[in-house]
This record gives C-alpha cells, sequence and structure tokens, in this order.
C-alpha cells in the first residue's frame, strides 16, 4: 500500500472516531453511529475493499477502547464494509454502495450479532432485536456516506488521486 492511501485510511479512521464522539442516536439497547457506516461508504468508493475493511475494523477496536463502541461494533461495521466495498468494486455506482452498507450492517451484521452478543457479551436476544437500531444507523449513514462521495468524485483532488487510490 502506498504512503498516500494509507495517510487517507488513517484520516477516515481518525473522522469516524471523531464522528462516534459527537454524532450518535439512541436506539434502544444500542446507539446508532452513522458517521462510520458513511466512512464505510466512502472508503468502499474511494479506496476498495481491503482498506475499506481495515478502516472499519480499526474504528471499531478503538471506539471499543475508548468507550464509544461495544463489541458489537465489530460486526456492524465489519461486514457493512465488506458488502459495501463489494458491491461497489461490481458496479462502480456509488447507490449501491449505500445499498451494500445498510444490507450488510442493517441485515447481515444484526443477525450475526445475535449469537456474537450472547458468546461474547453474554447477552441473549431474539433475533431480530438488534436489527432497528442497525438499520438506523447504517441507512442515516449509507444516504451521508454517497451524498459526501459524490461531492467528494467532483473535486480536483480525488478526481487526481483516484487512479492510484482505487486498485
Amino acid at each position: 500500500m502506498s504512503i498516500r492511501k494509507l495517510t487517507i485510511m488513517a484520516l477516515l479512521v481518525a473522522i469516524a472516531i471523531a464522528g462516534s464522539t459527537f454524532v450518535s442516536i439512541p436506539t434502544g439497547i444500542a446507539r446508532a453511529y452513522p458517521v462510520q457506516h458513511a466512512i464505510n461508504v466512502i472508503g468502499a468508493i474511494m479506496l476498495g475493499p481491503v482498506p475499506t475493511v481495515i478502516i472499519a475494523f480499526v474504528t471499531a477496536i478503538i471506539r471499543i477502547f475508548i468507550g464509544t463502541g461495544s463489541l458489537l461494533a465489530i460486526p456492524g461495521s465489519v461486514i457493512g464494509a465488506v458488502c459495501a466495498a463489494l458491491a461497489y468494486k461490481n458496479s462502480h455506482k456509488m447507490w449501491l454502495a449505500g445499498i451494500g452498507e445498510i444490507i450488510g450492517t442493517g441485515i447481515l451484521a444484526s443477525l450475526i450479532a445475535v449469537p456474537y452478543a450472547q458468546l461474547l457479551m453474554g447477552t441473549s436476544v431474539a433475533a431480530l432485536f438488534f436489527m432497528p437500531a442497525f438499520l438506523t444507523s447504517s441507512t442515516i449513514g449509507a444516504i451521508l456516506g454517497v451524498v459526501v462521495a459524490s461531492s467528494l468524485q467532483k473535486t480536483v483532488l480525488i478526481k487526481h488521486f483516484k487512479s492510484s487510490l482505487y486498485e
């Protein structure tokens, strides 16, 4: 990976962490952190699958350590990042990166969170318990991510770096 790509990855991690400090929405047992999902979509569009998953994982780990995320931050962000990045990689349509984030986090990760929470957190809940919170967070974040990414696509900076970033 190039220094340029690593720098952008670090910047996106910092934005996601700062965003989780200031922007959260209470949704029952969990809190919605839409900035993380927006960063997943932006990373998917700008950088591709592997860097986006690394960004999501590093962000989740740091959020857990600083107390702005629970263990659910890992499946909640990484699965969405994978789906968003693969959707964009295969289609080159920004809106499909957003849909990938919603499906990955809002549906798949919310279902995986049930046994994950039981195993690692000692919480026993019904199969669809996490889905409303995960869907809310990922939908808001995906929309924000697509809007920001489409704005970034119009800048000279991203046009200049795009070919070297997405490999």
